[in-house]
């Protein structure tokens, strides 16, 4: 089974780093992106994940934390979500000041060549928790937690992730084709930022899987880290354009928020526990 798990985790991450590539593609196949149809696309993400956060990561959390945990759920739920927004922040706070230092590099072409690989390896230090919290969501399943709603909710997860990699991509092969590298070289260096989250999914599906006293505090972690990708990058992002479209990526938003909430609340185990937890509540 833990074979089974880390090879899910595997072709999940291998997945949004396709998605890296078809973004970093743009370069090669596009002259100017719909910024609608990215809008819409970026706005159906942060739905997804923002929901995702809460029925695939925070809620079987506690639900963990309360059956193996000698501390409160709400503490270990509380430290971890925190933990994993604050680990994302930080990492976006030093890619920031990297890509500032990068961009104020002008003039000769050592300087150029110097901003370029400052550019591709901020990039690629932001992906490194993303596929954490991928690998990390396939990792819950192997503590008996493998039914079809906690992989539907792992999928999710990636997919979002996913999502939100295709303008990451474009945002590292675009600038290097502007300073003068060629495209087949720009879309190399575009995908190849991406390659770290595999192997950070991987890492992170065997420490669930091999220390399972975490797992309560790795699925709080993943839905912190996945609340800030929503809310610090997706959101502001698909707002671009919105003077001229003003509901595209707010009805994307909407939208994907209601599609994974019907996904897991329609799946039978989750209806089954829902219901439990509605009798017990009662009596």
């Amino acid at each position: 089974m833990t074979h089974i798990v880390v090879l899910y985790a595997l072709i999940a991450t291998l997945g949004t780093w396709s998605v890296t590539a078809l973004g970093a593609a743009t370069v090669i196949f596009f002259r100017k992106q719909n910024q609608g149809a990215l809008n819409l696309m970026l706005g159906f993400a942060a739905g997804v994940m923002i929901a995702a956060s809460f029925w695939s990561l925070l809620q079987p959390a506690i639900e963990r934390a309360a059956e193996t945990s000698k501390l409160p759920p709400y503490v270990v739920v509380t430290v971890g979500f925190l933990s994993g927004a604050a680990f994302l922040w930080l990492s976006d706070k030093l890619v920031t000041r990297m890509r500032r230092r990068a961009e104020n590099r002008q003039g000769s072409v050592g300087d150029r060549l110097n901003r370029i690989f400052m550019l591709i390896f901020s990039i690629t230090l932001h992906n490194i928790p993303e596929g954490l919290a991928v690998g990390v969501a396939f990792g819950t399943l192997r503590s008996g937690s493998c039914t079809m709603d906690g992989l539907m909710g792992a999928i999710t997860i990636a997919v979002g992730i996913g999502l939100q990699n295709f303008p990451e991509g474009a945002a590292v092969s675009i600038p290097l084709r502007r300073e003068g590298c060629s495209r087949r070289k720009s879309f190399f260096f575009g995908q190849a930022s991406g390659l770290v989250e595999p192997i950070s999914g991987v890492l992170g599906a065997l420490l669930v899987v091999k220390v399972q006293a975490i797992l309560p505090f790795a699925l709080a972690f993943a839905a912190g880290a996945m609340i800030l990708v929503a809310v610090h990058e997706l959101i502001p992002e698909c707002q671009h354009n919105k003077q001229a479209q003003p509901y595209v990526a707010t009805m994307g938003i909407v939208t994907g928020f209601a599609v994974m909430m019907l996904l897991d609340v329609m799946t039978p185990n989750r209806r089954l526990s829902l219901s439990r937890t509605g009798t017990e509540s009662s009596e």
